[in-house]
């Protein structure tokens, strides 16, 4: 039961956030704000089809165990996607709010994102191992929490003082994905259980996309 409902989860939410990706990259086109949305909202999908697909795979063939080392280099993968996600979204902040300077800002989130990668790269994340480390999980998602609170600021911010109604939870959306991502990252291989905590963070993820995509029709839909 469990193989046939996350399978046809993950079939549903990648098909979904990819499809909704190329859609805004090929509509909104000449809109920065958009075609920025969409390649974050296929970065997100493609990056995650790394693990999921592998996962998919061993729980409808022979088991978890029989796959950890594709799996873990999965992981790896969507760690590194989801760091560039979170830049792209710093960079969507930008163009939606029209954003001049703050060089200082920028910096920052390159160092936090650089510093999320590089510390994903050490072999001591044992990432291929059937029982990774747990603190270099906790060690590699400081600056990634870091990163994600800094976008979160900005987006709340901006949206409140602008009165901005189409994305005025995409800072919430960003929230409960992390969320339900960090319990799973501390807890996830003593209580397996909180795994399932991964459906609410996939959902919030797409209501992320959902923002960005729903907004673009709308703003076409007026230009027509």
């Amino acid at each position: 039961m469990q193989a046939i409902f996350e399978t046809l989860f993950d079939i549903v939410y990648l098909s979904t956030v990819i499809t909704l990706g190329i859609r805004m990259m090929r509509q909104g086109k000449d809109i920065p704000q958009y075609r920025l949305y969409g390649l974050m909202a296929v970065v997100l999908g493609c990056g995650d089809s790394f693990h999921l697909v592998p996962r998919a795979i061993a729980l409808c063939t022979t088991g978890l165990a029989s796959y950890t080392a594709a799996l873990g280099i999965g992981k790896l993968i969507t760690s590194v996607t989801m760091t560039v996600f979170y830049v792209i979204l710093y960079f969507v902040w930008r163009e939606r709010y029209h954003i001049q300077g703050q060089a200082s800002l920028t910096i920052w989130v390159y160092l936090l994102a650089a510093a999320r990668i590089i510390l994903c790269l050490f072999p001591q994340n044992e990432w291929t191992s059937a029982m990774p480390s747990l603190a270099w999980g906790v060690y590699r998602n400081i600056p990634f929490t870091l990163l994600g609170l800094l976008v979160v600021v900005l987006w709340y911010r901006s949206a409140k003082e602008q009165k901005d109604t189409p994305y005025q939870y995409v800072w919430l959306s960003i929230v409960i994905s992390f969320a339900c991502y960090l319990p799973v990252v501390l807890l996830a291989e003593r209580y397996p259980l909180v795994g399932i905590l991964m459906i609410p963070k996939t959902c919030a993820y797409v209501w992320t996309v959902w923002i960005g995509y729903s907004d673009m029709r709308h703003t076409l839909k007026e230009e027509h």
